[in-house]
């Protein structure tokens, strides 16, 4: 029978706290032949496809890659938000004549960075993973069987709010440029 204690006022099964096998994918850095590095990437396409809700990477070089590109995307992301943000705030916190060269810019940025995630990452399954940093969720994992000691750990994220949220903000900011730019060459 399963030992049950409790956590936040949330029953927590003992037996359970380390992960299943088949929630976690480890590639493992094993050299077999000179094409090792095309076994380790095809491995990984393979987890990321069948959408892991861990992914462990224990090769250094596609782990930093995979990290790399994450934190891309990850930046896009932000700065599409921070920056549509900034151009549709700009017009409520600076006087009218000056508003116009924070918004735009501003604005530009926001689509320029909210589109090239969408085109660049919005498909490519990498996107729905994140790099897990969390001790306690990483203690979970079994990364005792790793003969690297540094592996880069992917975690599946829902990420349908996230994209909706920039690309909302990025729309709207590029509504309030074409609204601004109109008012600017009409008179």
């Amino acid at each position: 029978m399963a030992a049950f204690g409790r956590r936040r006022g949330v029953p927590v099964n003992r037996e359970r706290a380390v992960m299943a096998s088949s929630d976690c994918y480890i590639v493992h850095e094993i050299y077999n032949g000179e094409n090792a590095q095309d076994q380790f990437e095809y491995e990984l396409e393979q987890a990321l496809e069948a959408q892991y809700k861990y992914i462990v990477i224990e090769p250094t070089r596609i782990g930093d890659e995979t990290a790399r590109w994450v934190a891309v995307g990850n930046c896009l992301h932000k700065t599409a938000v921070l920056s549509g943000a900034a151009c549709l705030l700009s017009p409520l916190s600076l006087p009218p004549e000056y508003s116009r060269y924070v918004a735009l810019p501003a604005g530009a940025l926001s689509l320029a960075c909210a589109a090239l995630y969408g085109i660049s990452w919005q498909f490519d399954p990498c996107c729905k993973y994140q790099v897990e940093h969390d001790g306690h969720r990483l203690s979970r994992l079994p990364l005792h069987t790793l003969s690297s000691s540094t592996p880069v750990v992917l975690v599946r994220r829902d990420d349908v709010h996230r994209k909706r949220l920039h690309n909302t903000i990025a729309l709207a900011a590029l509504a309030y440029c074409v609204k601004k730019v109109y008012e600017l060459y009409a008179v």
